[in-house]
């Protein structure tokens, strides 16, 4: 079974900040899994590092409609670009027959409950894990220390 993955839980230098994520657990066990690397804001165009970001007047949901942005710290907008990584990782996802995803927590692009975006609770969807999710995908998130959330 192919599974997509966040670049930054192998261990590959691609979070915002040039660091990674790299989680021992996932790293025993990739050789019993098909896993396909991905990182929605390299595939969208963001070089690394990249300033951080955050989801204004919504979550990632709000961004795949079309009523919320992505604004880094900066003040520049960067939707187009975690929209294009979005949906350049549902691509890979396609054809590659994925049918999970196991996303980095805390991510504006991956997180199932990440605190960068502007929500009634203070948490919501990145936006990739938002159109993974509308796709059909199963989205896992995983925190640095290897906790699951799903």
């Amino acid at each position: 079974m192919s599974v997509l993955i966040s670049s930054c839980l192998l261990g590959i230098g691609c979070r915002y900040d040039g660091s990674h994520s790299r989680v021992e657990e996932i790293i025993k066990k990739a050789q019993e899994m098909h896993l396909i690397p991905i990182c929605p804001e390299q595939l969208g165009g963001l070089p690394t590092p990249r300033a951080p970001s955050s989801i204004v007047k919504g979550d990632g949901k709000a961004v795949v409609a079309g009523h919320a942005k992505v604004i880094n710290s900066l003040g520049e907008d960067v939707t187009g670009a975690f929209m294009k990584g979005a949906r350049e990782t549902l691509k890979l996802a396609k054809i590659a027959g994925a049918e999970k995803a196991i996303l980095k927590s805390n991510s504006p692009s991956c997180g199932l409950n990440t605190p960068y975006c502007e929500t009634d609770t203070g948490y919501g969807l990145g936006v990739t894990a938002a159109l993974l999710l509308s796709a059909g995908i199963e989205v896992i998130e995983i925190d640095p220390e290897g906790k699951v959330r799903i």
